[in-house]
């Protein structure tokens, strides 16, 4: 539910040699624990009506959750440096829960086997991409430059479409999304991939771990949402 990403400039971490494949699987250990934690809290409250009046019932609540998540994700690079790891763990975890309460809409709106068919497709998408990013031996800067000037305009017409609600824009800000994660997704990965070569303690490793999880997550739920409206099946 939140279309950017303020992680790639900002990691924690120091002058030191890590293996890097001991630092992504922990990033996507807790990015897919993440993952599972949304989809439960999705599904949990879609299938509780008292639940789904009370959030999406709401105008209030439901945005006063998509406020405090967007609080979370900005706030998480600067509180995190501060926390224990099992406190930044839990951070996350918490804002991965939240998310679920409000991405539970899309079970109202989409049938479940839609949902799952492009959840699949969305895994197999980001896997390709990410294990791009990490094996690429080009430097995919210009890519990410790229794409997060397409996320600012992304952000900006999808504000503006809330007013105008056109057909069209909504079309073209959904392919336009599509090609955006696609693109972050190889450009963090390939980013992570050099904050894992730096040196860190094991502490700040898993938090910079964590921060790279929350990285993916955001590309992951972004893409899977714009893939959502080409491939989803409404009821």
């Amino acid at each position: 539910m939140n279309p950017y990403n303020p992680y790639t400039q900002h990691m924690t971490g120091a002058p030191a040699r890590v293996d890097s494949s001991a630092f992504f699987r922990k990033v996507y250990a807790y990015m897919a624990g993440g993952l599972f934690a949304t989809g439960v809290t999705a599904t949990v409250v879609a299938s509780s009506e008292s639940l789904v009046n009370m959030i999406l019932g709401n105008r209030i609540v439901f945005y006063g959750l998509l406020i405090a998540e967007f609080v979370m994700v900005l706030a998480f690079s600067k509180v995190v440096e501060r926390l224990s790891t099992g406190a930044a763990a839990a951070f996350f975890f918490a804002y991965a829960v939240l998310n679920g309460l409000t991405m539970s809409v899309i079970f109202l709106v989409y049938t479940a086997s839609s949902i799952g068919s492009t959840f699949f497709v969305t895994a197999g998408t980001f896997g390709a991409l990410s294990a791009y990013g990490y094996v690429t031996k080009r430097d995919l800067t210009g890519v990410g430059n790229f794409a997060m000037m397409g996320l600012i305009g992304l952000i900006i017409a999808s504000i503006v479409n809330i007013f105008l609600n056109s057909p069209m824009m909504y079309w073209l800000t959904t392919f336009v999304g599509v090609i955006v994660f696609t693109a972050l997704t190889a450009y963090d990965t390939q980013k992570l991939k050099e904050f894992a070569a730096s040196s860190t303690s094991p502490d700040q490793q898993s938090k910079v771990a964590l921060q790279g999880a929350l990285m993916l997550y955001l590309d992951f739920i972004n893409l899977f949402l714009y893939l959502l409206r080409l491939l989803g099946r409404r009821r």
